[in-house]
């Protein structure tokens, strides 16, 4: 801001004015929209810069009328959801939220910039996931609106995991313990009650591991057996016991070692 708004109202008013005429655009031409995701928090009325977002937000509405609208650290009605960013929380929220973080360094393109590898990323995922999060994943477009070939790469490694294990990210709740030592842990639920019938154990791999161990040693949750244990992705039941009452130790078949069904991380289904 480089000049006083109480001493030039009229030209506050134009930019008001300009903002809410260029969110009326987006919203109204270019169909259907979920999130209205706004990136300017020091824009408020307690920084004495009030652009009227109750305005903003009913028109926005009247065009898109299940919208979500994220006014970033401002606080308040206009903020849906919260959203951390380039970290991830070290426990559960108790509102929703998601992680906001890039793909390589920069939000913007950036010639030549370092991505993050395909583990990393993944492992990241299970990590928000699991502790009820949403994970926003940045690319920034180049001045020709293309991403470097690395951005298309690991787009393609994720959608591979993604193939295998979205069950165990769709649709899911987080479940204590969350997540142990390199173990996350999501859950599905029965609708009418809301008692766990799934949990998601999804085991996260060492950058580069290609074979599976021969067994993965799991908490237990709430110190129960599971009827059965699957690995996604294969179609082998496994075997499991239950070890010193709180952990379940599940044993992998060879064939399943050497040929596991995806790289980067591994998710054993448990049905209760």
């Amino acid at each position: 801001m480089n000049y006083d708004i109480k001493k030039y109202p009229e030209r506050w008013k134009r930019f008001c004015d300009f903002t809410y005429d260029q969110i009326r655009e987006l919203m109204s031409g270019y169909g259907k929209m979920d999130i209205l995701w706004l990136d300017g928090g020091w824009v408020c009325p307690s920084n004495n810069q009030d652009i009227n977002m109750p305005a903003i937000a009913s028109m926005a509405r009247s065009y898109q009328k299940d919208l979500l609208i994220v006014d970033r650290t401002v606080t308040g009605r206009y903020e849906n959801y919260r959203t951390p960013e380039q970290e991830i929380p070290e426990k559960p929220l108790d509102y929703p939220w998601e992680t906001c973080m890039t793909m390589a360094t920069s939000w913007s393109y950036v010639p030549g910039d370092i991505y993050k590898p395909a583990n990393k990323i993944i492992h990241m995922l299970a990590e928000i996931v699991c502790k009820g999060g949403n994970y926003l994943l940045n690319i920034g477009p180049s001045p020709e609106g293309e991403w470097a070939d690395t951005a298309y790469t690991r787009l393609k490694e994720i959608g591979d995991w993604m193939k295998v294990n979205g069950e165990a990210i769709y649709k899911t709740r987080p479940v204590e313990p969350y997540r142990s030592g390199n173990i996350c842990f999501t859950s599905i639920r029965e609708p009418s009650t809301g008692r766990v019938r799934t949990i998601y154990a999804i085991c996260l791999a060492a950058p580069g591991l290609q074979r599976m161990p021969e067994t993965i040693l799991v908490p237990a949750p709430g110190g129960k057996k599971p009827i059965s244990v699957e690995l996604l992705g294969s179609s082998r039941k496994l075997r499991c016991k239950t070890e010193n009452g709180n952990s379940i130790r599940v044993f992998l078949p060879v064939s399943v070692q050497k040929n596991p069904p995806c790289r980067h991380a591994w998710t054993l289904k448990m049905n209760f």
